[in-house]
């Protein structure tokens, strides 16, 4: 999937749309990627003369993957974090990076998620975890 085909599963618009790509594994497995634009929001003042994309950006991308797996069942409804757990950051990713994102549901109940997931640069993991969320009625 393009963004404009992702656009059709999540309610994120730009510039918080943080998917160029989307993917479905056979095995329930989801593949994304995002390139960070040179000129990211989210890197202008983090730091100044040497950008890091900040960690809470990287959970967000990992987030948005997970819940393409599930963008058929948001119809009326958004996803919030319920909990962010076991997240390590091991290397920075910077403007220009292209992120590789891969993420799993671990498990599913009454409107709650479980996934897993982590971003990898070049092949090289740069941010794991394990992310839950509310499925949430926007009425």
């Amino acid at each position: 999937m393009d963004r404009e085909e992702i656009k059709r599963l999540l309610p994120h618009r730009e510039p918080m749309l943080l998917l160029d790509t989307f993917e479905r594994e056979d095995d329930g497995r989801c593949r994304a990627t995002y390139r960070i634009p040179d000129d990211a929001f989210f890197c202008q003042g983090h730091f100044p003369g040497n950008p890091i994309v900040p960690g809470v950006i990287l959970c967000e991308m990992m987030a948005q993957a997970c819940l393409c797996l599930v963008g058929d069942e948001l119809a009326g409804r958004i996803a919030v974090y319920r909990t962010i757990d076991g997240v390590k950051f091991r290397s920075a990713v910077r403007p220009g990076d292209l992120c590789e994102i891969t993420g799993k549901i671990l498990e599913r109940k009454a409107g709650l998620l479980l996934c897993e997931a982590s971003v990898a640069v070049a092949g090289k993991r740069c941010c794991s975890g394990t992310l839950s969320f509310a499925l949430v009625n926007l009425s």
